[in-house]
């Protein structure tokens, strides 16, 4: 997401390079660097204006102080502003009411109001430990009340019946009345899209808000849409009283102006972003953690939080102890990394919340498509006993064909995940051995252009 935002923003720290300050020229330079980059996001044009406008106004005479360069300082003002476009501070769903309360979902049909119901309800259930229930007052679209059903069992979370010749607002009644009855915490809406704005669309979810009262309303809008997705959340947020906005598909091709201009178009705070395709892809939207990203400074926070979230703790304590005793991180233990790391929603996923200098230097480790290549990996070590798991040094020109035969890949792959588990016991080695700070500095020489600058 915003990769070329992000690359054409570190260019411009590398124009400032040798100045003693920011002035008026050479701010007005890179802003101008900026200003491009932010259009070709797609992000609207008066939000384009009006946030070049407070940068230069900020950053222009201000002294370089300590270690900053002066790409630094106006990297700095950039980012403070970016956060405070994006609403400055995260804003999480407000379900202060007398059970149930009520979400509304909205937005057009595509944008992934269905999918995100789900995701939401399970991060309710699992996060938040609510008693959750969805419904789908979507009478129009084939199959969206199974799909919703489908979601939801995944979700595992419980699913109200509803069917094509019920009118929405006695579907969305009906749930309410379900809910209260069986003590369900949270009640989730999943209403009814179309391809276009239409008067019919919005005198009909007008109905089922007034029906249902809910607490929070949620503008579910594709952020691939770029400012057309202004326009159309400016339209519902005529229409009804919108608490908040969840950005999906964040992590597909989208430029992501979306994501920088919806706050103040709308003057809804972003609760929640959709990254890939999986029940636990959606986040909390924290602006400040989002720009970070922007600039090319990562979200470890984010990293951490997704790690606590779908690290087998057992496990890892398990591999902790196992290499302070001093015993070998073996191919066995590299498979359940692997393992685990798909539960954080994959290599690409990390790999997003990682500073640009270690994405891209870890990116050369991807080497195509994750899951053919994770795939790949796990055949690999499947057609290994334990005893060459264990002891993968014993693996001479003969064991590496029957392997290769056995998981249907060549032998040159075979060398390559060798190789490769060799760089990652180097780093657990030194883990064991010196903490963190000598892993870290291992893996800083094993990969260029990972050193600070």
């Amino acid at each position: 997401m915003l990769d070329n935002l992000t690359s054409r923003l570190s260019r411009v720290v590398k124009t400032l390079r040798g100045q003693a300050r920011l002035t008026e020229d050479n701010t007005t330079d890179a802003l101008r660097e900026v200003r491009m980059a932010l259009l070709e996001a797609d992000v609207a044009l008066p939000v384009v204006k009006d946030f070049i406008a407070r940068v230069k106004a900020k950053a222009v005479g201000q002294e370089v102080v300590g270690s900053l360069t002066p790409g630094q300082a106006l990297i700095g003002v950039v980012h403070d502003e970016l956060r405070a476009l994006m609403g400055g501070s995260h804003e999480g769903l407000n379900l202060a009411a007398q059970p149930p309360a009520v979400v509304l979902m909205a937005g057009l049909q595509g944008a992934g109001k269905t999918t995100t119901t789900g995701k939401l309800a399970r991060l309710l259930r699992e996060e938040q430990k609510k008693k959750v229930l969805v419904v789908s007052a979507d009478v129009y679209r084939p199959a969206a009340i199974e799909q919703l059903k489908t979601v939801a069992a995944q979700a595992g979370v419980d699913f109200f019946p509803s069917a094509i010749e019920q009118r929405p607002v006695d579907i969305a009644l009906a749930a309410l009345d379900f809910a209260r009855k069986h003590h369900h915490e949270v009640l989730l809406v999943d209403t009814a899209g179309r391809l276009a704005i239409d008067a019919a669309m919005m005198e009909e979810i007008r109905a089922l808000h007034a029906a249902v009262n809910p607490i929070e309303t949620l503008f579910v809008v594709d952020a691939m849409l770029g400012q057309d997705a202004i326009n159309t959340a400016r339209a519902f947020d005529d229409a009804l009283p919108l608490t908040g906005v969840v950005l999906t598909k964040l992590d597909g091709d989208s430029r992501g102006g979306a994501a920088l201009s919806v706050r103040q178009i709308t003057g809804k705070p972003l609760k929640f972003a959709g990254v890939g395709e999986k029940l636990s892809g959606l986040e909390a939207f924290h602006p400040e953690r989002m720009a970070s990203r922007i600039l090319g400074m990562g979200d470890i926070l984010g990293l951490v939080e997704e790690a606590r979230r779908n690290v087998d703790e057992e496990k890892a304590l398990e591999l902790a102890t196992k290499l302070k005793r001093g015993k070998g991180f073996d191919l066995s233990d590299f498979k359940a990394q692997i393992g685990q790391m798909r539960k954080m929603g994959g290599i690409t996923s990390m790999l997003d919340k990682l500073p640009t200098q270690f994405a891209q230097a870890a990116g050369q480790l991807q080497g195509g498509g994750e899951e053919k290549v994770i795939g790949r990996i796990e055949g690999i070590i499947n057609s290994m006993t334990l005893l060459e798991r264990t002891h993968p040094e014993i693996l001479k020109a003969s064991r590496k064909r029957r392997i290769a035969a056995g998981a249907g890949v060549s032998v040159q792959e075979v060398n390559r995940l060798l190789n490769q588990f060799e760089q990652t016991q180097k780093v657990m080695k030194h883990f064991a051995k010196g903490g963190v700070a000598k892993m870290m500095r291992t893996m800083k020489g094993m990969m260029p252009g990972m050193g600070m600058r």
